[in-house]
């Protein structure tokens, strides 16, 4: 799939630096595409962008489809009239964290600015408006009900509601779509506004040569309107409770596996229609994204299915899928597909087929190569050219902090492998990547500014105090910007590699 070699780095638009409690769509933003032109590199990975629901899990969303409101610019929303200067909250402090909390408290600023845009929105402007609601109108009408619906009973899941709206009686949606009309009304303006800024800043950085490369969890999170509106295309009992949940047997992260909750698709009902729900959340995120991480790629050949009642993931049961059937779906409509598939853990012969029969990158992980001998499938010497390789991704330590966890027998381990001292890790780590036949490396920015254990994106397992980790103003400086530069040059991964133009 990948015609060069090419290096990026994985940031989260959340750990961007800038002037609101969590990174945003705005300056910042085009600052740090700016920063990878000059540092040479031409891919920026993200993790989901979907609005975030328990834990501000970027995998754990209310909907597959819509945006998270808290990545909206205010200082955009002034450029567009919805916002005026002085409406603008002061600059927050600089932080090395995000605060959720008070990036939830100025959402009432996005109430002040809709009521503008009813008011003095010109012509053109309520036009796209328009013309982005019917386009979107097969996921858009339903999640803006939800939300609505939602924050009417208090936050309660959908399950807790009222049963002929937890059930989707015809009469009870229309008499609370009437009710709650001003609501909806509001929400599709946050994801209008959402994602005018997003294609804004894919065409910006598309402009600049950098490609978006976007990530697209397998599952959907029980309280979504995914499962709300598609009750049938998933295993659920006749008071819509999950009868089986997602998640992965025991492996390196946890002894007793992991139990994410999500409830199980019910593929046999999704195959009545063609997989119509899968075509369009894909077709959606190709829009959204130049290439997309498929996360828990095994998933498609087979599930891990947990009873419901067991609180551990240890009594699952692999079930199997029909992955094959949707990517022969997905390859006559996109050819070749631009997906990476996440193949990390416990991985099967039939994971294998089906992610080399439609050519699909796998993932190499850095932090996993040095335990087991030369035949470990992350050493470098038994990379492929269609994969892409990491020195570790949002849910490893950074490889500073990986590297003094490690004992003085797997250290020298590490350096008798890559022939050098290791004083300067993780950049021997992260050079070890670059240097890679993958055609495609990526490091998380952690790793670039050499950051400790007190940086780490996620710790799997854990659902406190994750998703935290903001990068500081002035970072990267000139020092690491210089030596990526030279580095991803040395290798043949430089965005304008001047030995691919002569």
């Amino acid at each position: 799939m990948f015609s060069t070699r090419k290096s990026g780095i994985l940031l989260h638009p959340t750990s961007l630096p800038g002037q609101q409690p969590i990174g945003t769509l705005g300056k910042e933003a085009y600052d740090f595409i700016d920063w990878l032109v000059e540092a040479n590199q031409s891919v920026w990975q993200i993790l989901p962008l979907g609005p975030i629901g328990h834990g501000n899990c970027p995998y754990s969303c209310y909907s597959a489809f819509a945006g998270n409101p808290l990545l909206i610019n205010f200082a955009k929303l002034v450029e567009a009239g919805d916002l005026l200067d002085h409406e603008v909250p002061k600059p927050a402090a600089a932080s090395n964290q995000v605060n959720f909390t008070s990036a939830v408290n100025q959402t009432s600023l996005l109430r002040i600015a809709a009521e503008r845009f009813n008011k003095t929105a010109t012509p053109l402007r309520r036009q796209q408006f328009e013309q982005f609601c019917r386009e979107q109108a097969f996921w858009l009408n339903d999640y803006c009900f939800f939300e609505a619906m939602r924050q009417l009973q208090q936050n309660r899941s959908w399950q807790q509601w009222p049963e002929e709206i937890r059930q989707r009686q015809e009469h009870a949606l229309h008499k609370w779509g009437i009710q709650l009309q001003d609501e909806i009304a509001w929400h599709k303006y946050l994801q209008f506004i959402f994602f005018e800024q997003w294609f804004e800043l894919k065409n910006y950085a598309n402009s600049k040569g950098i490609e978006i490369f976007g990530d697209l969890p397998i599952f959907v999170a029980e309280n979504s309107a995914d499962v709300w509106t598609n009750r049938h295309l998933f295993h659920l009992d006749e008071k819509d409770q999950p009868t089986m949940v997602a998640g992965v047997p025991p492996d390196y992260f946890s002894k007793t596996g992991q139990r994410w909750g999500n409830p199980l698709y019910n593929w046999q009902r999704m195959a009545e229609d063609n997989y119509s729900w899968w075509l369009a959340r894909f077709r959606w995120n190709l829009q959204l994204f130049d290439l997309i991480r498929v996360d828990h790629f095994r998933g498609f050949a087979a599930c891990w299915a947990i009873p419901a009642e067991e609180e551990t993931a240890v009594n699952g049961n692999w079930q199997k899928v029909p992955g094959e059937q949707l990517f022969s779906l997905l390859r006559e409509e996109f050819n070749p597909l631009p997906i990476v598939a996440e193949d990390l853990g416990v991985i099967t012969p039939d994971v294998e087929k089906l992610r080399d029969n439609y050519e699909l990158p796998g993932m190499k992980i850095l932090q996993f190569a040095f335990d087991s001998g030369p035949k470990n499938p992350y050493l470098p010497h038994n990379h492929l050219p269609n994969s892409v390789i990491y020195t570790g991704t949002h849910d490893n330590d950074t490889s500073a902090g990986w590297w003094s966890s490690l004992d003085s027998q797997s250290k020298q381990q590490v350096r008798n492998y890559l022939k050098r001292p290791c004083d300067d890790m993780p950049w021997a780590l992260i050079e070890a990547a670059l240097v890679s036949v993958a055609k495609l490396a990526i490091i998380p920015l952690q790793d670039i500014l050499e950051l400790d254990s007190s940086a780490r994106m996620n710790r799997p397992g854990i659902a406190h105090d994750n998703w935290l980790w903001r990068n500081l103003p002035q970072q990267p400086d000139a020092r690491i910007t210089k030596r990526l530069q030279e580095v991803s040059l040395l290798y043949g991964r430089a965005l304008c590699n001047p030995t691919e133009t002569q």
